[in-house]
């Protein structure tokens, strides 16, 4: 269990399950929007084929919260360990399409 500061002042905890805290693997995103939230998806692409791993959910405003955490931990993790280098583009001319199970 995590615990993290909450807007009391106090300490929110933060239960996590064995499957969740294992985590899931992924290499490439697709992201889509409406006015009322961001959806992410999170995908495993091995050829021919792929799978999505995770789906998460968030509102504009919280997303550009995540945006902001992320810019700041990059720069900190290059900081300590150097530039990363951006990974190469999927295939142009692979389609990438959803089906379901």
């Amino acid at each position: 269990m995590q615990t993290q500061p909450n807007a009391a002042g106090g300490q929110l905890q933060i239960k996590i399950d064995d499957q969740t805290l294992k985590g899931v693997y992924a290499n490439a995103l697709q992201i889509g929007h409406t006015k009322e939230e961001f959806v992410l998806d999170f995908m495993n692409l091995l050829p021919p084929q792929g799978i999505a791993v995770a789906r998460v959910l968030l509102s504009p405003g919280h997303m550009k919260r995540i945006l902001a955490a992320l810019e700041d931990n990059i720069k900190k993790y290059e900081e300590q360990f150097g530039k990363i280098e951006v990974a190469q583009d999927p295939e142009k001319n692979q389609s990438l399409g959803f089906t379901a199970k």
